[in-house]
């Protein structure tokens, strides 16, 4: 399977740099332990798609394999899109399991507050379990080492980095190496808005009672594992909180969760019903303000508004005892609440905030 167009006017997907990344390993390894290099090469992504990729670089030396793969995000707005995507295998120490290093224009995390600790390469929790099922795979039926030191590398890392928010977020050096699903899903807001529109139209022909709207795939997780939800009651709303509101105003439900990460989460708080970073920021100052109404303390707050990013300050909430979370999900709870008023009776809404581990940080609501 390749990214490829659908029917006639339909956007082409792509794929995420992590499912290049885990397709440039696949090869690596396999030419490490049986010197050919499979070409193409495909991969398994978590949904169970196993789509497949043309090697641009294949070379086995002394000790090591190395692939390259070039990212296709289809007509996705990708800063990515073209780029060599490189892996690096070789074998590690034994009882070293699978070590993770940066290559080339592959960011290191130098802030706490993001899901990877500091001094780690930044290719994020999805791609990594991405990459350690396969090789946890590969490796008994191939006969090869298990303990291997995978890098990563975007040789024009360090130059995209300089159009994304790596930087404030103290990334440095490069990129991240993200994907959760593995697939590019291309932006377009009508595209989106019209899958939403299907998404509740299709809730509401099954008799769906309960509707969960998200924002990415591990706040949709979190909420469906929670509620036990039906895949049908499951709105995939990304960026678009105030499209969603307004079309489920229009067809209610009796209950809706919306569920999200902390900092789009907040923006939703202020007010914000577009919540893409190009169309809306998080208000930094006003999460300290909230800090000082739960009673933080002076050295609290200092640390809060020295810090780069709103996860370092939900961390910074967390360590003082202070229900940051809770709050901001209150206050999202709110504004949704007042959205969907004046249209016959008012759903029950909830609020969950989840972390980039799917666990649930904050809530507000029955």
């Amino acid at each position: 399977m390749t990214a490829r167009a659908g029917r006639a006017g339909e956007l082409r997907r792509g794929w995420t740099t992590g499912a290049c990344a885990a397709a440039a390993t696949r090869a690596a390894y396999t030419a490490l332990v049986t010197g050919r290099f499979p070409d193409p090469v495909s991969v398994t992504l978590p949904g169970g798609e196993e789509p497949s990729f043309p090697l641009v670089l294949a070379e086995r030396g002394a000790g090591h394999g190395r692939a390259a793969v070039r990212k296709d995000a289809g007509d996705d707005p990708d800063v990515t899109h073209g780029a060599l995507v490189e892996a690096w295998v070789r074998p590690a120490p034994s009882g070293a399991g699978i070590v993770f290093r940066a290559g080339e224009g592959v960011g290191i995390v130098t802030r706490p507050g993001l899901s990877l600790a500091v001094g780690e390469p930044a290719i994020n929790p999805a791609p990594r379990r991405m990459i350690e099922v396969m090789l946890e795979a590969l490796a008994p039926a191939l006969g090869g080492p298990a303990d291997v030191s995978v890098a990563i590398a975007i040789p024009e890392g360090r130059r995209l980095a300089g159009r994304t928010m790596n930087g404030r977020l103290g990334i440095v050096g490069g990129l991240s190496v993200l994907g959760t699903s593995g697939i590019v899903k291309p932006y377009s807001c009508a595209a989106w808005i019209a899958s939403i529109r299907q998404g509740i139209d299709v809730a509401a022909a099954t008799g769906a009672s309960h509707l969960a709207a998200a924002t990415g795939r591990v706040s949709e997780e979190a909420a469906r594992a929670l509620y036990r939800l039906d895949e049908s009651a499951l709105i995939d709303m990304g960026d678009f909180a105030g499209a969603t509101l307004k079309l489920i105003r229009r067809k209610p439900v009796p209950r809706l969760t919306i569920a999200g990460g902390f900092g789009k989460i907040s923006k939703l708080a202020d007010g914000h019903m577009d919540l893409h970073s190009r169309r809306s920021t998080v208000d930094r100052a006003g999460l300290v303000r909230r800090l000082a109404g739960l009673g933080a303390s002076e050295a609290t707050l200092a640390q809060a508004d020295a810090a780069g990013s709103a996860a370092a300050i939900l961390e910074i909430a967390g360590a003082a005892g202070l229900p940051l979370a809770d709050a901001v999900a209150a206050e999202a709870r709110a504004v949704a609440e007042a959205a969907l008023a004046g249209a016959g009776p008012l759903p029950r809404v909830d609020v969950l905030i989840v972390d980039r581990t799917g666990c649930i940080v904050g809530r507000a609501g029955p």
